[in-house]
């Protein structure tokens, strides 16, 4: 399954919604993708979300959509 993950780039500043970010990823659950991200970034995460087919499809046209690995 495809998850979009929002985030903030450090976890010293307070988070502020402007200034959030995303990345996609593919993993079995959003525990290995909490996990992973935890392990090779310094990103606060708010929030990780999976993404349906319809959801997917939309974000594939209109983000700048490419899955991230680790």
């Amino acid at each position: 399954m495809i998850y979009k993950v929002y985030y903030q780039e450090t976890k010293i500043r307070n988070p502020k919604r402007e200034h959030t970010k995303s990345l996609y990823m593919e993993a079995d659950n959003e525990v290995i993708v909490r996990q992973m991200v935890e392990k090779n970034t310094p990103y606060n995460i708010e929030f990780v979300q999976p993404l349906d087919e319809n959801h997917l499809a939309y974000e594939k046209e209109h983000a700048d959509f490419s899955l991230t690995e680790f």
